[in-house]
């Protein structure tokens, strides 16, 4: 009886013990970011928002660009249907007209497209795609620095930095061992 009732008085301070704690966490939630990174992550938290907030931005000008691509691709396709369809009404159906078909389909398509890729709309479009992107990659990469330092751990560009310096290492062991290979075979001659 008396195990049971120290068991019970175990469970009722621990239930005590986080009940009070999670009252004073939520009677003083500023005072959990002041501890370790979450005090450092809270300092960079405007510099986030902006970056989310322009990041935001630049996905929709991405989206609309893209919808651009598509539409100019569905609609070049369209357009190569119809010709195609033109053209292939006045053929026979058979083996030979199958082939004139094939021939007659490639050379609509990879003139339609290759008017489409040699056009000025098109790659006025598909580069303002490609730059909107890269925009968003470095918010990404910003974004992803800010918090990897308010974690106290290295960034993108310090980690190819340790990985250039481990390259120019691993090739200078390298060498060592090639010359210490030949000195030793040097030495048996």
């Amino acid at each position: 009886m008396e195990n049971e009732s120290n068991i019970t008085d175990y469970y009722k301070k621990t239930a005590m013990f986080w009940s009070d704690m999670i009252a004073m966490m939520s009677s003083k939630p500023t005072t959990l970011s002041a501890v370790g990174p979450l005090r450092t992550l809270s300092s960079n938290m405007k510099k986030i928002t902006n970056e989310l907030t322009e990041a935001n931005k630049e996905i929709v000008g991405f989206n609309n660009f893209l919808i651009e691509y598509y539409k100019q691709l569905a609609d070049t396709w369209s357009v190569a249907q119809k010709d195609v369809a033109s053209k292939v009404s006045k053929l026979s159906p058979n083996e030979e007209g199958t082939e004139a078909y094939k021939r007659i389909w490639i050379d609509i398509f990879e003139n339609n497209f290759t008017g489409l890729f040699d056009s000025k709309k098109f790659s006025e479009n598909y580069n303002k795609l490609i730059s909107k992107e890269l925009d968003l990659l470095k918010r990404w990469n910003i974004i992803t620095d800010v918090i990897l330092k308010s974690a106290n751990l290295p960034t993108k560009q310090e980690m190819d930095e340790i990985y250039e310096e481990l390259h120019t290492l691993k090739n200078r062991i390298s060498e060592l061992e090639s010359f210490k290979k030949n000195a030793k075979k040097n030495d048996t001659e």
